[in-house]
């Protein structure tokens, strides 16, 4: 099996239920908190193309950094859109797990488990 990985807030109750979850399972993830140490640029494009969604998809528009960061401003370009969820990654929806050459968002926390 391939390395499991999961974009974890700690504070997060979704991204807790998720991680146990995983580790319910016998996986122990590579746990990375990326609030501390965010995606790059190259990072989370892997992870739209995986999830084959646009950057607004996986944007938590209620944050108040979405509006500070001007992400609200749908004239951004893709690139634009990434460089900015990098430099303000609490915008950045949340667990996102990778598995198996696949990702998924831990909402709800069981869809991961499609990956796994």
């Amino acid at each position: 099996m391939s390395l499991v990985k999961i974009y974890h807030n700690p504070r997060c109750s979704k991204s807790r239920q998720t991680l146990a979850l995983i580790q319910e399972q016998g996986i122990e993830p590579e746990i990375i908190n990326y609030l501390e140490t965010p995606p790059s640029v190259d990072e989370l494009t892997t992870v739209l193309n995986l999830l084959e969604i646009e950057p607004q998809a996986l944007m938590r528009k209620r944050e108040a950094e979405y509006k500070e960061a001007g992400l609200d401003n749908l004239s951004l370009n893709q690139a634009e859109q990434i460089k900015l969820m990098v430099e303000y990654p609490k915008v950045i929806e949340r667990p996102i797990v990778l598995a198996n050459g696949k990702a998924a968002i831990g909402r709800p926390p069981e869809s991961v488990l499609e990956i796994l």
